[in-house]
């Protein structure tokens, strides 16, 4: 799935979620057509995972022809039929709606309802869907279900809505109380920004447990599988101003994985006030994230702000049992961005926190130049030092938080901006970092001491003021010396403890 693709999938699911809505044919019985039930254990999944790693790759069945031929606009006008959603009419706190296969969703997958641990195949029919009078006349057989999303009463009781997509290989997204879809995640990422073609696993399977009425969570399980790794997931999902999922993966190598990305996050990032200068832009800012948050072993707090490079970029940054990592929204207010349709103020962060000890590895952060906010050209994962040896068997714990502020935010002052310009009457390049007030940084800038560095060139003239406008302090300094290509630091440190974020950006020459 190229990146231009990915951005036209997510634009896709929230225009067919839009049309989800329309009245459905009202001579067609309501209800999916479930298959027969038989026994289900979650340890089945994981036992079909550990069986298909131990034969060769089979791709789940592919739609036709003429469903991948159809174009954008014509696969807007086929959507799920509301009536048939799945558990509606019943007490439960959990409902599923689906999409169908075609133009971006190449195969079709399988998805199962399990209640009281047995589980039902949801037949696939073209009856489930209603579709505008243009819709042209395809064969039922050649597609199938491509995905589905969760409903539950996020916002209000009694009003089952939208939160959380599984649809197109293993992405997935979601959304917590007051927010709008942004950047997605993925069951694993392979050789990204690496040597060779990027593999992209897929969710062949669902099975969507029902909950109880009222129930806080709910649970999917989905088997993945790819020419060199099959896998087993559980998503326990609780919705609400943060939506959380505790995932659990097992993961079987078909072959040796030596560039693989755990917890992968996708994001876009088009321009802010670091390379403002470049966009002909009437908004202030395009993004739906601006940084990578990490809380690593040693209990530093690292922020690097997102880039959109010339050429692809990609930043490795070692670790030992990390507690956790982000691509973060910080930018919160609508005059930020400037966008009344947009509204990026309203899109999620996503933090992800290791629940165990991962060992040695790396937070990886791979940015890809794009012209267009329709690409999605950031991707942040963790990275494990060892290499995943073929005929293993690996587990690896985490929670998702889909969330306005990452809980490991807090406990030193967050930066909240980051801007750079050629010096007007001197050499160099001046640098500024925006800080929020926050109780460990104080009101005196002359009780703080400022720690820059660089791998490159000369740092001078530094200087750190309140600054009125934010209630915070700003930070300034000068790189010097030409350096085509330096990775900067800076630290502010009072009475022996560090008070803020540790910044880390790479300056690259334009």
């Amino acid at each position: 799935m190229t990146d231009m693709s990915r951005r036209h999938v997510l634009g896709l699911i929230g225009a067919l979620s839009a049309l989800g809505f329309v009245p459905a044919k009202a001579e067609e019985a309501a209800g999916a057509t479930l298959g027969p039930a038989t026994p289900f254990d979650p340890e089945m999944v994981v036992a079909r995972a550990r069986a298909l790693a131990a034969a060769p790759y089979a791709p789940p069945p592919a739609v036709s022809q003429d469903w991948l031929d159809l174009s954008y606009d014509d696969f807007r006008g086929i959507w799920f039929d509301t009536r048939h959603t799945l558990y509606r009419g019943s007490p439960g706190a959990v409902q599923a709606e689906f999409f169908v296969a075609g133009l971006y969703f190449p195969h079709k997958i399988g998805i199962h309802a399990v209640e009281k641990d047995q589980a039902r195949e949801v037949q696939f029919q073209l009856r489930l869907f209603d579709t505008t009078d243009q819709f042209p006349t395809l064969p039922e057989d050649g597609t199938g279900f491509a995905g589905f999303r969760l409903l539950g009463e996020l916002e209000a009781r009694d009003r089952f809505q939208e939160y959380a997509v599984f649809q197109g290989a293993s992405y997935f997204r979601a959304i917590g109380r007051g927010q709008a879809y942004g950047l997605s995640a993925r069951g694993l990422a392979l050789n990204t920004a690496a040597d060779g073609p990027e593999e992209f696993p897929t969710f062949r399977d669902f099975w969507i447990e029902a909950a109880e009425p009222g129930a806080a969570e709910v649970t999917v399980h989905a088997l993945m599988d790819s020419p060199s790794v099959s896998g087993a997931y559980s998503f326990t999902i609780s919705k609400g101003e943060t939506t959380e999922m505790a995932v659990s993966a097992r993961l079987f190598p078909r072959a040796e994985l030596t560039t693989v990305g755990i917890a992968p996050g996708t994001s876009m990032f088009l321009f802010s006030d670091i390379n403002r200068t470049r966009f002909d832009d009437f908004r202030e800012a395009v993004h739906d994230s601006d940084g990578l948050l990490i809380l690593n072993g040693a209990g530093e707090a690292i922020w690097r702000p997102l880039t959109n490079p010339k050429a692809v970029e990609v930043s490795a940054f070692a670790d030992t049992s990390p507690r956790g990592f982000g691509l973060m929204q910080r930018a919160r207010q609508p005059g930020d961005y400037n966008d009344l349709v947009a509204h990026y103020e309203r899109r999620p962060s996503l933090w992800v926190e290791p629940v165990g000890d991962w060992g040695q590895g790396a937070v990886m952060l791979v940015e890809i130049p794009t012209d267009k906010e329709i690409n999605d050209n950031i991707v942040a994962f963790w990275r494990p030092a060892a290499a995943l040896a073929a005929g293993s068997e690996h587990r690896f714990d985490y929670r998702l938080h889909w969330c306005a502020q990452s809980p490991a935010e807090g406990t030193v002052a967050p930066v909240i901006a980051t801007r750079t310009g050629a010096r007007i009457f001197e050499d160099g390049r001046l640098f500024t970092i925006d800080y929020a007030p926050h109780p460990a940084l104080g009101d005196d800038p002359e009780r703080i001491e400022a720690r820059i560095s660089t791998s490159a060139g000369d740092v001078s003239s530094q200087h750190l003021q309140a600054n009125p406008a934010t209630g915070g302090m700003r930070l300034d300094f000068t790189l010097k010396g030409g350096a085509p290509v330096a990775e900067l630091r800076a630290e502010l440190w009072r009475g022996g403890s560090r008070v803020a974020e540790v910044w880390l950006n790479r300056w690259v020459a334009q």
